[in-house]
């Protein structure tokens, strides 16, 4: 198969330069942002277009030229071409025509160069020959290599071995090795489950499309059982391997012998690398990753029992480098050296500007280095070295600049004027843009400077003048002059007074909230411009952001209100044309403490912590006091505990916290303050859990509730967790029918329980008993509430209501009424009615509760027309009574379902006359008892005639309904009449005639 340029072999390849690299410039010679990578198109790809990719910087901006095969291409010639900004894009790729080597050239002003050779290739994968593998037939215990034969394909193809059928593969093991560089299958010693049919399977590594071989059969001799033999190397990786720099390398080595060969790998005469891997039973080495120290000698070892086999070859490592720029003056020599390592060693050529240099009488190639003699603006171009052997090709770019140019120097150098004070150094700038480098000279006034002591010219050219005086005033003139001109610049030196500052008050103590002003006198020479800075720590005070804290007026700085948080350093800084000066002052501001350190819990009870702390800063003013708060789950926020000793003094830094509740958790935190105030809370300290007590709160509020017949319901208000002092908190129920000596007790486990119901069928109702609860927990028992007397719960009603009657009101509504006798025992709470259908039974009844001493209830909801039973019984806490005698009532009829017809109406002012005819019901429908005429004032006229007479006495419209009135309820309405009244109608009339 082809081999791709990466894995070509060409080392360490540099251009080695005599010269500094170009200075940065505007304007430069084209350098490869990108250059092409070859391509592989698969024949069967729906994309239908190949990119060759290049990009390159430059300025002016490059163009671009694409030469396939060394002949540049005709973009216009053929329809399927175009570029776009740098790439070369095919359309509708096609193999005969477009295979090749391609490079892109860039050019601009500067020159041009010309990319790598990048390769387009054509993915395809063609079919085995179709012509039967004849068997291969071995001794068991012998090796064996199965010929995978693979047909045409480009590019690299994946190997594998069927076994038998598909998809039963070949499992590679430390017995049977596939190479993936010749594809066949190794099989070191032969066994009896060996036999069978083999296909070698190959797949395209860029299509994804497989192909089948033929099957080989493989099949054991019947003349005996192989003996063992040493190991012999059947697969081995090149003599010499080549990689670029930080790719992965594999390396294959199997053996056939009996026994089963083993296979080591050493690096000779050094370790191997950590990284590298060992793959398929150690049949494989990889390294990933590879570098330059990676080269060298690699052995792989094959062992049996019966001797051993080796085989060493070499790893050579190569890497692309950079290549530097170059500017020279006219007339200098050029050296650049172009080196490269490789088997077979490479050769050399140079292009410039794209284009093969040739040697000349000035320009001389040996051996990778090209040399040009006193070089002239024609030589500026951009270079290449090619170093090339049969593997590929190695390009190297780089530009050749040429400076030949007479002085002249920099706007910004022209003229100056520079003002310094007395005792100052002064360096004066001469340094024009010049090649080759010109002679400088310097005046002041018409004569020539002299060097001494105190006045040196400096290597580039620069003036410069030590310890200044009046006697160094005045106008110096600096001259840069080649072979191709000359140019001057001239600066005049003012030498003034020093300036002195004085800084007060120089050290201020204040208290936060007061005001101080600081003054920066200055003496400085009149002929300067003065400015004031003002500094806080080193850092610029912003007036805007200082919240009117800060306020100056030059000379003076004045602080208002001022806070712990300014004080520090003041520093003034005055700047004049010629110099700056600066003095300081220290202010410290006194303030409320700071917060104190973190507090430590050291010792815990049941009812205190020991807590220690460390002191915050005292801004100034000694602390006087601490003050130690806590917080807990059951507290509004922070509250100030009691402590021993009971004031805590400034000079102090522990304390104990007493009268905390057992089994608590809290939080302690400490508060600082001196004589001008109270400062920040320390951070709280971790949270703790005071120890377990006996509960030392009795439950509040102990009661009787309503129960039923024979309980004793006792209620109280259960203890707050706060209180409950531990784990396992309970209350104890004691009680005792009045006049008599020992208390029945009850534990009750549940923590937040508030009722406790006793019953004994031997207790009488509304019997009086002591009662007190108490509380416990793991620790023991606590104390009883006080003792109160509560009375055990009635009885239920003993006693039916009487004369219970039940009428029909209408088609859904049944008025039930009875009587109830009073009784001593079991008061009614309220009454319940129950009724079903007289279809239906009792035991499906609807049920409806009154309360208090009602004694009737209105059944809504009804079927109409329909006969129903009902009871009623009494009820309380304890339970109900009995129910009444059973009575019947039945719901009405519905009401007529037909609205009132053919109605006729007159108006004879504000009268209006109506008539309708009658409603016949139908006959499961009420008989009508009469009629309802309802007009919009919510006026209701009843009459049992089919006429009736409406007075309408106000303004407006009047909307009149007629409907059929039965004991079942209102017929349907009928439709509606709109009558205007004859008052509206006669002032509309006024209305519109005045």
């Amino acid at each position: 198969s082809q081999v791709t340029w990466e894995e070509m072999y060409i080392l360490d390849f540099n251009i080695h330069t005599g010269m500094a690299g170009l200075t940065k410039s505007v304007d430069y010679g084209p350098v490869f942002v990108q250059e092409p990578d070859d391509v592989i198109f698969p024949t069967d790809s729906e994309e239908k277009k190949v990119s060759l990719n290049c990009q390159a910087r430059g300025n002016p901006a490059p163009i671009y030229r694409w030469l396939r095969n060394g002949t540049e291409i005709d973009i216009e010639s053929d329809y399927r071409y175009s570029l776009i900004e740098g790439s070369f894009i095919i359309s509708n790729p096609n193999e005969a025509k477009d295979s090749g080597q391609y490079q892109c050239l860039t050019t601009n002003v500067f020159g041009s160069i010309l990319s790598r050779e990048a390769t387009l290739q054509f993915a395809y994968l063609g079919n085995f020959s179709g012509r039967t593998r004849s068997a291969v037939s071995v001794r068991e215990g012998q090796g064996v290599v199965l010929m995978c034969s693979p047909p045409l394909h480009s590019p690299e193809i994946i190997y594998s071995w069927v076994f038998n059928e598909f998809p039963s593969f070949v499992a590679e093991d430390s017995r049977r090795f596939i190479s993936q560089e010749t594809g066949n299958l190794y099989i070191s010693k032969v066994q009896t489950s060996d036999v069978g049919s083999y296909i070698c399977l190959v797949k395209n590594t860029v299509t994804n499309a497989r192909v089948l071989s033929p099957p080989t059969p493989l099949t054991l001799r019947n003349d005996g059982v192989m003996g063992e033999y040493e190991p012999k190397i059947e697969v081995h990786f090149p003599y010499t391997v080549t990689a670029a720099k930080g790719t992965t390398v594999k390396m294959e080595c199997f053996a056939l012998g009996n026994p089963v060969p083993t296979i080591s790998w050493r690096k000779v005469n050094d370790h191997n690398p950590s990284k590298a891997r060992l793959r398929k039973s150690q049949a494989v080495l990889e390294i990933p990753n590879v570098q330059l120290e990676d080269a060298g000698m690699y052995e792989c070892k094959a062992e049996n029992t019966r001797g051993r086999n080796v085989f060493r070859g070499q790893l050579q490592v190569y890497s692309k480098s950079t290549v530097n720029n170059t500017q020279l003056d006219s007339g200098e020599q050029l050296r650049w050296e172009c080196k490269a390592t490789g088997k077979p060693r490479p050769t050399y050529h140079w292009l410039k500007n794209g284009v093969p240099l040739w040697a000349q009488s000035r320009v001389e190639m040996v051996n990778g280095v090209l040399m040009i003699h006193s070089v002239n603006l024609s030589d500026a171009g951009m270079y290449q070295c090619l170093a090339e052997n049969k593997y590929g090709t190695i390009y190297a770019s780089a530009e050749l600049k040429i400076l030949a140019s007479a002085p002249t120097f920099a706007l910004n150098q022209m003229k100056k004027t520079i003002i310094i004070t007395r005792g100052q150094e002064v360096v004066i700038e001469c340094k024009p843009q010049a090649s080759p480098k010109p002679t400088i000279t310097w005046k002041k006034g018409d004569k020539a400077v002299r060097e001494n002591k105190r006045i040196t010219v400096l290597p580039d050219g620069s003036l410069q003048i030590l310890n200044a005086s009046k006697s160094d005033e005045g106008r110096y003139l600096c001259q840069g002059e080649n072979v191709f001109g000359s140019a001057e610049t001239v600066a005049s030196v003012f030498v003034k007074e020093p300036t002195r500052i004085d800084l007060t008050p120089k050290r201020t103590e204040l208290t936060v909230g007061e005001s101080i002003v600081l003054s920066c006198k200055a003496i400085h020479d009149n002929t300067l411009d003065v400015t004031f800075y003002w500094t806080l720590n080193g850092q610029p005070i912003d007036f805007e952001k200082e919240g009117g804290h800060f306020e100056t007026s030059s000379a003076d700085l004045m602080i208002r209100n001022i806070l712990l948080m300014h004080a520090g350093r003041y520093g003034c800084m005055v700047q004049t044309t010629a110099d700056s000066v600066s003095d300081e002052a220290e202010l410290l501001v006194r303030g409320p403490p700071g917060p104190p350190g973190i507090v430590i819990v050291e010792e815990i009870t049941e009812t205190t912590a020991t807590l220690s702390w460390s002191p915050g800063a005292d801004n100034h003013s000694p602390i006087s006091t601490y003050n130690l708060q806590a917080r807990s789950p059951f507290s509004l926020g922070w509250q100030t505990v009691k402590t021993v000793p009971e004031n805590i003094s400034g000079d102090m830094e522990s304390a104990v916290a007493v009268e905390l509740n057992p089994w608590v958790e809290y939080e302690f935190r400490v508060v600082a303050t001196n004589k001008i105030g109270t400062g920040d809370p320390s951070a709280p300290s971790r949270v703790i859990r005071t120890s377990e007590a006996v509960p030392k709160t009795a439950p509040a509020n102990v009661s009787g509730r309503s129960g039923r017949r024979h309980e004793l319901v006792i209620a109280w208000e259960p203890v707050s967790e706060e209180f409950q002092n531990g784990e396992g908190f309970g209350y104890i129920v004691a009680f005792r029918p009045n006049g008599t000596r020992g208390w029945k007790e009850k534990m009750v486990t549940s923590s937040d329980a508030s009722k406790f119901i006793y019953r004994d069928e031997s207790v009488p109702p509304l019997t009086p008993f002591e009662v007190k609860v108490g509380v416990y927990n793991n620790k023991g028992d606590g104390p009883f509430s006080s003792i109160v007397v509560i009375c055990s719960a009635e009885g239920e009603p003993s006693a039916a209501p009487t004369d219970v009657k039940a009428t029909g009101l209408s088609v859904s509504e049944i008025l039930v009424a009875w009587k109830h006798v009073k009784e001593s025992l079991g008061r009614p709470q309220g009454f319940e009615v129950g009724y079903w259908k007289d279809m239906e039974q009792e035991e499906a009844s609807e049920k409806v509760k009154t309360e208090g001493n009602e004694s009737s209830i209105i059944l809504t909801g009804l079927e109409g027309n329909t006969l129903y039973h009902l009871t009623v019984r009494a009820y309380n806490a304890a339970g109900y009574g009995p129910p009444s005698s059973t009575v019947h009532a039945a719901t009405k009829k519905s009401p007529p379902s037909q609205a009132p017809t053919n109605i006729i109406w007159m108006q004879d002012g504000s009268h209006v006359s109506l008539g309708w005819e009658p409603v016949r019901p139908l006959a499961n429908e009420s008989d009508v008892m009469g009629y309802k005429v309802s007009h919009s004032n919510s006026q209701v006229i009843e009459t049992q005639k089919t006429s009736a007479v409406v007075l309408l006495p106000d303004v407006g419209v009047y909307i009149i309904e007629v409907c059929a009135v039965s004991e079942g309820g209102d017929g349907t309405a009928s439709s509606q009449i709109r009558v205007p009244s004859f008052s509206a109608w006669t002032n509309l009339h006024w209305r519109s005639t005045s």
